[in-house]
């Protein structure tokens, strides 16, 4: 049933989420979506957000958690048509979830500071993850780290995991060591397979080091991704001021500019 006269802000939302998939009057495009056509899109809109916290635009942030929003409330929609779960189940879900892993704050359980809460936090997630094991399939420190989630990101959060039960240098020289191993083993490789994954092997690595550096892997291969971009476009320009283009150098010339700009751009 769609709400003709809605009364707050979330309930017009779920009312134009349930017009755009209105049978007959809705929109064609809308219409069409299932759950995996939407979830790529679902994805860009989280890193549309992250893009925004990073450029410290606010207006844009409010926008992109508004696409954001959206993305659920069209979820939603799709599982309330054939009968499953609506926009207020996945609240009350969400809701109960919280009060449950937060009982220093809804209940009587008391904690001292953020570290301990960390624990508890942890500690709490695992005894509902050993819950969900079956016979088949057994509870395990791994389970609930999503395979759609980008690799460098899963590949922190599956090592983070095997590291609270134990599975883990307790310092950072062995994992340098492991860098190198994971090099070595790559310059042996011969095959398209063999290459692959130890070049899988060797990120995964690197990852580690990140991660025992206390150093976000996504953040910092997006900044290097920008310093890349940056310093390629001061290259350009340097060419274009010379009138020439990149395919016109050779790589001792492109290296010689990459070096002058570096030194003058950082």
């Amino acid at each position: 049933m769609i709400d003709s006269n809605p009364a707050t802000p979330i309930e017009r939302l779920l009312s134009v989420m349930a017009r755009l998939r209105d049978p007959n009057t809705g929109c064609p495009w809308d219409k069409e979506q299932t759950f995996k056509t939407i979830a790529p899109y679902t994805i860009e809109e989280a890193y549309e957000v992250a893009d925004a916290i990073e450029q410290g635009d606010m207006e844009a942030l409010k926008d992109e958690l508004g696409d954001l929003l959206f993305q659920v409330v069209f979820y939603a929609q799709m599982s309330r048509e054939t009968g499953g779960f609506d926009f207020d189940a996945i609240a009350t879900a969400i809701s109960d979830k919280m009060e449950r892993r937060h009982p220093h704050v809804f209940g009587d359980v008391r904690i001292r500071d953020e570290a301990q809460q960390r624990v508890a936090w942890e500690a709490q997630k695992a005894s509902e993850r050993a819950s969900q094991g079956t016979e088949d399939r057994p509870a395990s420190a791994l389970d609930g780290v999503a395979r759609a989630l980008p690799a460098l990101m899963r590949a922190e959060k599956l090592q983070k995991r095997a590291a609270r039960v134990g599975f883990d240098w307790p310092e950072i020289g062995p994992v340098y060591d492991k860098v190198e191993e994971e090099i070595a083993e790559l310059k042996d490789a011969r095959t398209r397979e063999e290459i692959e994954e130890e070049v899988g092997d060797l990120i995964f690595a690197v990852v580690n080091v990140a991660r025992h550096m206390e150093v976000d892997p996504e953040v910092a291969l997006r900044r290097g991704n920008d310093k890349f971009e940056k310093r390629f476009r001061q290259v350009e320009k340097h060419l274009t001021a010379d009138g020439k283009q990149a395919s016109d150098c050779s790589i001792d010339e492109l290296e010689e500019i990459w070096s002058r700009v570096k030194k003058s751009v950082g």
